[in-house]
């Protein structure tokens, strides 16, 4: 038997005895996640592409971590309010902001905001991409984005393309395919995605720049033709529409696409940031929800917090470019 008085053994002892309390220690300080209710706060209204992936990812979340997940709509103007109140929430992982391509036009859209949108918040994870696209009225003027483009270049000035309001994705896509294309022509903004589309149907434009997903029913009924996708493939939904970047020339590497994420305020412990990403990750490699975002038009596509991260980032950049070079006047 091992002498139990000698230096040796003693040593042995008290190590063991600083590694179960090192251990035990590190154990104290993992915040114990989730404890209560999650809140997803949505900066848009119900019903729409962020609202439905807020509440089909929130759902598997639910599921996964053993805590309700609540949506909360907070629509406003530049996702302002929504933005604020995650900006200011406990930072435990409790609450977390749905975050997009809007996210990143209103760092550089607006004079100023009630946080800073790099600093206040930590993205956790990508949750869909979804492609962006020009299209013509059925029966309209152009047949293909290829007469689109040569009507342009014939006829400068005189191209009208109608979008959603000054400053939105679809708004700056247009404004970038023009600068990328040399193109001079007029974009036309109006208040939402419906009067574009009448003022497209009726004449008014020659074209309109918008998310595949609310044109689908107008795309469908052939009263609508998508001429070219702005993102960097074809669809899987309409293997017939070329990309922008297909027309080549100036155009070989255009690409403009939209997307949305989750992020938590800033300050959220790390352990707690970790946990949520791989959730969502897994939730977004899920058959049904890969099908259930398909349906409307969004490609699932989770990712690392870093990751999330470089494509807020990359957006904020870019976006900005755009707005200083079309000389869009600050909100």
């Amino acid at each position: 038997m091992k002498n139990l008085k000698s230096p040796r053994f003693i040593q042995s002892l008290l190590a063991l005895s600083l590694a179960v309390v090192a251990s035990a220690s590190s154990l104290a300080q993992t915040p114990a996640f989730p404890t209560k209710t999650i809140k997803i706060v949505v900066p848009n209204a119900a019903g729409g592409a962020a609202d439905i992936t807020a509440r089909t990812v929130g759902q598997k979340l639910a599921e996964a971590l053993g805590q309700a997940v609540v949506i909360e709509n907070k629509p406003s103007a530049g996702g302002i309010v929504a933005g604020e109140m995650v900006a200011r929430a406990e930072p435990d992982g409790h609450t977390m902001l749905l975050i997009s391509s809007g996210t990143a036009v209103s760092a550089s859209l607006f004079k100023s905001l009630p946080f800073d949108t790099v600093k206040d918040f930590t993205p956790v994870s990508k949750l869909a991409t979804f492609d962006l696209v020009i299209a013509s009225a059925e029966g309209g003027r152009f047949k293909t984005f290829a007469e689109l483009l040569a009507y342009g270049r014939a006829n400068p000035g005189k191209l009208n393309i109608g979008t959603p309001q000054v400053g939105t994705t679809q708004n700056l896509a247009a404004e970038l395919f023009l600068s990328s294309s040399g193109l001079s022509a007029q974009i036309v903004p109006f208040n939402g995605t419906p009067p574009v589309i009448t003022a497209l149907r009726g004449g008014s434009v020659d074209a309109m720049v918008e998310i595949v997903g609310p044109l689908m029913p107008q795309i469908k009924s052939n009263a609508v033709r998508p001429l070219a996708l702005l993102g960097d493939k074809r669809a899987a939904s309409m293997p017939e529409v070329p990309v922008v970047r297909e027309a080549g020339g100036a155009l070989a590497k255009f690409q403009a696409s939209s997307w949305n994420g989750l992020a938590v305020p800033s300050h959220t412990p790390r352990e707690v940031v970790l946990r949520l990403s791989r959730e969502i990750q897994t939730i977004m490699d899920m058959p049904d929800v890969k099908k259930r975002l398909s349906d409307v038009n969004l490609n699932a596509q989770g990712s690392t917090p870093e990751q999330a991260a470089e494509v807020l980032a990359a957006d904020i950049r870019r976006w900005h470019d755009v707005i200083v070079k079309a000389k869009i006047d600050k909100q």
